[in-house]
C-alpha cells in the first residue's frame, strides 16, 4: 500500500506542475508578442523614415541620376546620408560615449568639470525633455483604462503649469520645503480640476468627453492669454508671468546649462504609484472594469458617475503635474505657447504604451528622445526636423494598425484585451 502510495505522488505532481509550467511558457509567450508589435512598429517607421532622409538629399538624388553607371556611389551615398542621420539624432538625444570618456578623464587629470558636463548635456537634456512625456502620457493611459478618451491634457498641462506658477512667483519667505510641495500640488489640484469637469458631465448627462476636453483646452488656451496679458504678467512688454521663487523650483543636479532635474524622478515614482493605483486597488480594478465593459460593471453594483468622475480627475491631475514640473524645473516661467503640444503628444504616447505605466515610460523615453536629438540632426546633418515627426507619425500609425504590422512580418494574432474608447461616439 505504501510502495503504491509513493508511486503515484511522484506522477500526481509532475501532473500537477505540468499545466502550471505550460501556462507560464505561453503567458511569457503572450507578453513577447505583445511588446513585439510597438517594437517591429518603430523599427518599420525608422527604416521608412531612412527611406525619407535618403529622398531629401541632394547628394544622393545627385548620386541616382548617374546610378546605372556608378550604382556603387549612389548607395554609398544613401548609407552615408542615412547613418549621418540617424548618428546625429543619437549624439544628439544619448552624446557620444567618446566624449563622455574624455571628459572623465579630463576631470580626473585637471579637476575641470566642464568637458564632462558638456559631454553628458545631451543625455541630461533627454531626460529633462522626458518628464513631462512621462507624466501626460500617464494622464491620458488612465483615461484610456476607463474607456475614456482624455484628449484634453493639453488644457490641463497649461492649467497646473499657471497654477503652479502663480503659487511659486506670489508667495515669499517659505522654506523650500513647504513652498515646493505646495506649488506641485497647486499645478496638480489646477489639472485635476480641469479634468474632473469633462468626468462629471460625461458620467452624468452622458456628454462625450472628446468634445468637451476639447472645448475646455480652447478654454484654457484663452484664459492663458488673458491671465498673461493681464493679472498675472510681469512687468514689462513680454506676456510672461513673474520667474517663480527660488524656494519653489525644482532642484537640478547639475549646474547650468544642464536642466536635469528631480521632476525626472518624480515622474517615476507617479508612474510607480500609477500601477498600483490601477492594479492594486479596488477603485482602480472598478476604473478598468468600466473601460472593459460598463454594462457588465453597472450590473455588479459599480458607480459609474463615480469612475468616470476619479478617473478624468486623476488623469487631470496628472496632466496638471506634467505642466507644473515644467515650470518648476525646466523654465520656472510660463508664456504664450507654452505646453508646445505636450498634452496632444501624450495620446501617442499612451498608445504607444499600451496604457501601460510600464509601457508608457518606455514610450515617453523614445519619444522624448526623438524630441530632445531631433535639433542635432537638423544642424549636424541637415536634415528636416520634421523627418522625427514622420517617424513618431508613421510609428502610431503602425501601432494603432497592429494587423498591419502583423502582415508585415507574418506574426500570428493574439487574443490581447483592449480599451474600449469614445463609446457613444455620433450617438
Amino acid at each position: 500500500m505504501n510502495a503504491k502510495v509513493t508511486q503515484t505522488n511522484p506522477e500526481g505532481s509532475a501532473q500537477k506542475e505540468a499545466p502550471k509550467s505550460e501556462g507560464e511558457r505561453k503567458k511569457g509567450s503572450k507578453f513577447l508578442q505583445i511588446l513585439l508589435v510597438p517594437i517591429l512598429a518603430l523599427l518599420t517607421g525608422f527604416i521608412i523614415g531612412a527611406i525619407v532622409i535618403a529622398l531629401s538629399n541632394d547628394a544622393v538624388i545627385a548620386a541616382y541620376r548617374n546610378f546605372f553607371h556608378a550604382p556603387g556611389a549612389a548607395l554609398a551615398a544613401t548609407w552615408k546620408a542615412i547613418v549621418t542621420a540617424y548618428g546625429a539624432l543619437f549624439n544628439g538625444s544619448i552624446g557620444s560615449f567618446t566624449e563622455i570618456r574624455q571628459g572623465i578623464q579630463s576631470y580626473y587629470a585637471t579637476g575641470d568639470s566642464k568637458p564632462f558636463l558638456l559631454a553628458i548635456y545631451p543625455f541630461t537634456e533627454s531626460l529633462a525633455t522626458v518628464t513631462p512625456y512621462i507624466l501626460a502620457g500617464l494622464a491620458v493611459a488612465v483615461g484610456f483604462k476607463c474607456g475614456l478618451f482624455n484628449i484634453g491634457a493639453e488644457g490641463q498641462f497649461g492649467i497646473g503649469a499657471l497654477c503652479s506658477a502663480f503659487v511659486g512667483y506670489s508667495i515669499h519667505g517659505l522654506p523650500w520645503f513647504i513652498h515646493l510641495p505646495l506649488a506641485l500640488l497647486a499645478g496638480a489640484a489646477g489639472g485635476a480640476l480641469w479634468g474632473a469637469i469633462p468626468g462629471y458631465l460625461k458620467g452624468l448627462t452622458g456628454a462625450h468627453e472628446v468634445v468637451i476636453t476639447i472645448m475646455m483646452n480652447y478654454i484654457s488656451f484663452r484664459l492663458s492669454d488673458w491671465l498673461l496679458n493681464g493679472p498675472m504678467k510681469a512687468p514689462g512688454y513680454r506676456p510672461l508671468t513673474p520667474v517663480v521663487e527660488s524656494s519653489a523650483m525644482l532642484p537640478r543636479f547639475f549646474p547650468d546649462p544642464l536642466r536635469f532635474n528631480w521632476g525626472f524622478f518624480l515622474a517615476l515614482a507617479m508612474a510607480v504609484f500609477v500601477y498600483w493605483f490601477l492594479f492594486k486597488t479596488t477603485i482602480g480594478f472598478e476604473i478598468r472594469a468600466v473601460g472593459a465593459n460598463p454594462d457588465g460593471a453597472r450590473y455588479a453594483g459599480m458607480n459609474i458617475v463615480r469612475n468616470f468622475v476619479i478617473a478624468m480627475t486623476l488623469s487631470g491631475g496628472l496632466a496638471g503635474l506634467a505642466g507644473a514640473t515644467q515650470v518648476l524645473g525646466i523654465d520656472h516661467w510660463v508664456g504664450q505657447g507654452f505646453s508646445a503640444g505636450y498634452g496632444f503628444d501624450s495620446i501617442a504616447i499612451a498608445l504607444l504604451g499600451q496604457s501601460h505605466p510600464l509601457g508608457v515610460v518606455l514610450a515617453a523615453l523614445l519619444w522624448g528622445t526623438l524630441r530632445s536629438g531631433a535639433t542635432r540632426m537638423q544642424s549636424l546633418a541637415g536634415v528636416p526636423i520634421e523627418i522625427i515627426s514622420i517617424i513618431q507619425g508613421l510609428v502610431i500609425v503602425f501601432v494603432a494598425a497592429p494587423a498591419f504590422i502583423r502582415w508585415i512580418y507574418r506574426i500570428r494574432a493574439i487574443s490581447v484585451q483592449t480599451t474600449v474608447l469614445t463609446r457613444g461616439w455620433g450617438k
